[in-house]
Order: C-alpha cells, then sequence, then structure tokens
C-alpha cells in the first residue's frame, strides 16, 4: 500500500487573530492550500503537572503529503506555543478536482517562477 498523497493537518492556536496569522502565512508560502478555522473550542489537558482548560481555535490545513516537512517546520517556527499541536490525517479519498487544486496550490515554485504540477 501506498502513502497517501494528501493530508490534513491539525494545529491549535490560542486566539482567533494567532489563527489568521497562521493560516495566512502557510498559505502565502505555499506549504497549505487551504485553512479553514473552527470557531473556538475547549480544550481540557495536563501541562507542566496541572490540568489546564483553554479556549482555542482548530486550524485545518489541506496539504500534500510531499509538503508536509516544510508545513510542520513553518508551523513549529510561527506558532508561540511551546510544543503546538501538529498533527497529519491521511486524505484516503476526495474529489479528483478538489485534490487536484490542493496539489497545484502546494507545488512547489521552480527557480523559473513556474509551479510544478498542473490540473489536467
Amino acid at each position: 500500500m501506498t502513502s497517501p498523497a494528501w493530508l490534513t493537518v491539525l494545529t491549535t492556536t490560542d486566539s482567533e487573530e494567532k489563527a489568521r496569522l497562521l493560516a495566512q502565512g502557510v498559505v502565502e508560502a505555499r506549504l497549505a492550500a487551504c485553512v479553514q478555522i473552527s470557531a473556538p473550542v475547549l480544550s481540557v489537558y495536563r501541562w507542566q503537572n496541572a490540568i489546564e482548560t483553554t479556549e482555542e481555535w482548530r486550524l485545518l490545513l489541506k496539504t500534500t503529503a510531499e509538503r508536509y516537512d516544510e508545513l510542520e517546520a513553518h508551523l513549529q517556527e510561527a506558532h508561540d506555543y511551546d510544543t503546538p499541536e501538529i498533527i497529519a490525517i491521511p486524505v484516503l479519498r476526495g474529489s479528483a478536482g478538489y485534490l487536484g487544486w490542493v496539489s497545484a496550490e502546494t507545488a512547489p515554485v521552480t527557480s523559473q517562477g513556474s509551479r510544478g504540477p498542473r490540473l489536467p
């Protein structure tokens, strides 16, 4: 079985403004084709031996497996959490048109300024 070519990557942050900045940064860098920001969610977790309850904004980033390492590095650098949640979920199936668009929007820019694969 081959690895999935597309991923949905999940991360969270503690404000809508930070979520928008993270989303804008990864789309501008072509590391994600689209980022969906969900309304606040309540996160309950253990941190430094204490139970914490925090309101967070969830980001779902649509990308390719090829771009994941760069996306993770970008999120680690741009995020203000000590240990940000960065989880990749494989996309096993999806519409050809949408997945083709994700591939085209995240294709690395070549030295001549063109992008990689194009939609059929």
